[in-house]
């Protein structure tokens, strides 16, 4: 009987998945399409974390008075309170320096892997390592190569990628639990 219950919950499980995945398929396609709109709307999103982790600043440090820093924890607040909202009102500085700063990353990454890989070279398949630290590289320097006009693409395109990939990979894995169940 508890076998079949977890099939039931399963099956029930499956319907909600596949219909989340074909939705990231969705917004992922979109984002490739649109890709301006929605690195525009990351970067307002990003924005906003940034300005409510400014009141997380300012409530550590009102909690945290008698510690002392008091003033420093106030004033870091209201830097990410200010520059929060500078961002959210200023989407278009926002997504360059974002952009600059995916680019930075990746390229960081890239190298980093890379030299993983010459410690790790004995493992087996480690060569995928070192292909994923060249492929992050070369996306690093692609990115940062083509700021700041690249901006108008790359952080829309690759979360659209990510998020098509993100669905495909769900909706493979929805329809093989439910072969599995059949």
């Amino acid at each position: 009987m508890p076998l079949e219950r977890l099939r039931h919950s399963i099956e029930r499980f499956n319907f909600l998945f596949v219909g989340s995945s074909i939705l990231m398929v969705l917004v992922g396609i979109l984002a490739i399409v649109l890709p301006l709109a929605a690195g525009i709307g990351i970067s307002i999103f990003v924005s906003w974390l940034i300005f409510l982790t400014g009141f997380a600043h300012l409530v550590y440090a009102f909690a945290a008075k008698g510690v002392g820093g008091f003033f420093w924890r106030l004033l870091l607040g209201i830097f990410y309170i200010v520059g929060g909202l500078y961002l959210a009102f200023h989407p278009g500085i926002s997504l360059v320096s974002l952009t600059l700063v995916l680019a930075v990353i990746l390229f960081s990454e890239g190298i980093m892997q890379v030299f993983a890989y010459f410690s790790l070279r004995a493992l087996p398949a480690s060569g995928w390592l070192l292909f994923d630290g060249i492929v992050t590289l070369l996306l690093g320097l692609m990115i940062g190569l083509s700021w700041p006009s690249g901006s108008a693409w790359a952080i829309g395109t690759l979360v659209g990628v990510n998020f098509l990939l993100s669905g495909l990979t769900r909706l493979g894995y929805a329809g093989n639990v439910r072969r599995a169940l059949a």
